[in-house]
């Protein structure tokens, strides 16, 4: 899959928190196509902008989630 593809697949708010974070985005689209649905998975647990930002933080600092 590639970039313009997984992110019109996004939740919106996580696609735009993703595309402020450089890092995260890198590290996102970097992991296998089922690690990154695992992922947006748990977005849908998340219930604000600041969980949402943490969130991609988080992915920004870590290689692996």
């Amino acid at each position: 899959m590639d970039t313009k593809e997984i992110m019109r697949e996004l939740p919106m708010g996580f696609g735009m928190a993703l595309m402020r974070n450089q890092k995260a985005y890198e590290n996102f689209c970097s992991l296998s196509s089922q690690k990154q649905n695992e992922i947006i998975e748990r977005t849908h647990q998340i219930r604000s902008k600041k969980e949402m930002q943490a969130f991609v933080t988080n992915i920004a600092e870590t290689a692996l989630i």
